[in-house]
């Protein structure tokens, strides 16, 4: 049995991976060939979690981080409420903000707003004055992430990537994927994750479909980096992988694991946090040598599907997802 550093691969090109789709706009079709989407393992009962617990007695679909308020954000997991707790006093009563219900699904605020899918739109929320602001889009929502010109790139259930303007206006769509779960922005390029074809492809909105590249045996979240890296989970082959976007390429993939699912990334120390649902932990791994090494594991909260980071202080925050809690880990000068 080979250990990790065996399994370990950095390339320097993509002709060890399979292509999964070309540069075409629309490829796809009834010969796309698709899995069912991976989902975390189910965790067992868990012991001690690490840091500090605060029961919420629902469960969390998605959690993000927002620099600009230090606000962590939970997503309960049918998109109905979004919990808004202050970094410092999480133990705090936390503002409720009352959606329409959709995927759980968040990506990572920018100044300040966070998009929430809800169906056939996407719900801009202010995280600083609870203010909502919805923007009807062409599809079921499964993704959402916004751009530094007030727009926004919208992944949807039917397979498409729309992008819409300041106002929500529609200036462009790249159909042919099975779904569009999870997106990515580095600089200019849009990177869109697809669960049913376990891939990650370059989105070229005013051309199509770039490069696409398999992720593993059963991808389901990632994460992206100021290096421009997208980070991707592998949970089915149990497997971190890293990506660059320009042009697409494999760097390094990594073996995790007990189901790894959630993952987020710490910006000041280059941290990858990446949660564990078969054992309930969340591990760190600094990716800086080309060899991912293992620095930090605690124990979590029951069923750790979600995960962030105050990239400032280095505190993570984990969030069940059977309404177990949201713990709040220091991870500073450990």
């Amino acid at each position: 049995m080979r250990g990790p550093a065996a399994r370990t691969t950095t390339v320097l090109a993509g002709a060890l991976l399979l292509l999964v789709t070309g540069c075409s706009s629309d490829s796809g079709g009834e010969d796309m060939k698709t899995i069912d989407s991976a989902t975390a393992a189910v965790s067992p009962a868990a012991a001690s979690p690490a840091g500090t617990l605060v029961p919420l007695g629902q469960p969390v679909g998605a959690t993000a981080f927002d620099a600009a308020t230090g606000t962590v954000a939970l997503l309960t997991d049918d998109a109905t409420h979004l919990l808004l707790y202050p970094a410092g006093d999480v133990a705090a009563p936390p503002r409720d903000i009352t959606l329409p219900g959709g995927t759980a699904s968040l990506s990572d605020p920018r100044d300040g707003v966070l998009a929430v899918p809800a169906g056939r739109s996407v719900v801009k929320v202010n995280v600083g004055s609870g203010e909502t602001t919805t923007v009807d889009v062409d599809g079921e929502v499964r993704s959402a992430t916004l751009l530094g010109d007030g727009g926004m790139v919208v992944g949807t259930a039917d397979g498409a990537v729309l992008e819409l303007d300041a106002n929500g206006a529609q200036t462009g769509k790249v159909s042919g994927f099975a779904s569009v779960d999870a997106l990515g922005v580095t600089g200019d390029q849009v990177t869109a994750l697809d669960r049913r074809q376990t891939s990650v492809t370059n989105v070229i909105m005013d051309e199509g479909q770039g490069m696409a590249l398999r992720a593993g045996e059963g991808a389901t979240n990632l994460a992206t980096d100021h290096f421009g890296r997208v980070l991707v989970t592998d949970t089915t082959g149990g497997e971190l992988i890293a990506f660059t976007t320009d042009p697409l390429m494999m760097r390094q993939r990594f073996p995790v694991p007990n189901s790894p699912f959630g993952v987020t990334v710490d910006q000041n120390t280059n941290l990858v946090w990446v949660t564990l649902t078969g054992t309930n932990e969340v591990v760190g791994f600094d990716l800086s040598s080309g060899i991912p090494v293992e620095k930090h594991r605690y124990p979590t909260v029951r069923q750790p599907n979600s995960v962030a980071v105050d990239s400032k202080t280095g505190t993570l925050f984990v969030a069940s997802a059977t309404g177990d809690g949201l713990q709040r880990i220091e991870t500073a000068g450990q």
